[in-house]
């Protein structure tokens, strides 16, 4: 498979653009580029300290970058701050199952739709949380450090959906999960495809991202080494000797 050199897309929510990014003097990217199309499901892969989680930073305003841009529907949002991305129409599920765990599960969702003012909106995304995870709504008055790990991980993208974004991005969602809880993180994402959302993800288990995902980016040493539908990188013998464990 060739080094990446995607053409350009035709309905693309996410693009970014040469981008170089890194922590202090410490370069993490080099010249990274990646196009995230509307409705699709994106997977980043890549070996430990490839500079997957760097991306996701870069393009939520968590760090700037120091070279080239970042585009959503058209507009530079390079160095935005958080809070005004979330506010744009990008959820983010961060790694770790962070939630509140002394609130309660409908208090955590309620902190993840503090931007919408609508209240109709926030009902509809509150039904949509509770229609994905019908646990959530069962257990709304409980507390949030009460649930398992895969429990915490559907709060955490509960709230993600409570903002009204049109793209969410997941850091690892799968990560530290028994192996039902990693199938249902997935059937979930893909239903949440079927509902017309753009989803951008890192995620260590690469062999069932890229089974799951429309495109995948292969980074390594902070550079594009390879990009293409998920199943074909998937299938690819260079990516399954590289990066899959053959």
């Amino acid at each position: 498979m060739p080094d990446v050199a995607s053409p350009p897309a035709t309905d693309t929510v996410i693009r970014v653009e040469g981008i170089d990014a890194g922590y202090g003097n410490i370069q993490i990217l080099y010249d990274v580029s990646m196009p995230v199309e509307r409705g699709k499901i994106v997977a980043i892969i890549g070996p430990n300290g490839a500079g997957k989680s760097t991306v996701l930073k870069s393009i939520l305003g968590l760090l700037r970058p120091t070279k080239g841009q970042i585009l959503y529907h058209g507009r530079d949002i390079t160095g935005t701050p958080p809070h005004r991305i979330i506010a744009m129409g990008i959820g983010y599920v961060p790694q770790g199952r962070i939630v509140f765990p002394d609130m309660t599960i409908r208090d955590n969702l309620e902190m993840g739709g503090f931007t919408c003012r609508d209240k109709q909106v926030f009902d509809e995304n509150l039904e949509r949380c509770f229609d994905l995870f019908p646990i959530l709504r069962d257990r709304q008055k409980q507390s949030a450090g009460t649930l398992s790990g895969g429990q915490q991980q559907m709060l955490a993208i509960g709230r993600a959906l409570m903002s009204n974004p049109d793209t969410i991005i997941l850091d690892e969602p799968s990560l530290g999960l028994a192996p039902k809880f990693v199938d249902t993180v997935f059937d979930t994402l893909r239903a949440m495809r079927t509902q017309g959302l753009t989803l951008l993800m890192v995620e260590q288990n690469a062999a069932k991202a890229l089974a799951l995902a429309d495109h995948g980016y292969v980074l390594e040493v902070g550079r594009n080494r390879f990009e293409g539908p998920g199943r074909e990188l998937l299938a690819d013998e260079a990516v399954r000797r590289l990066y899959l464990g053959g």
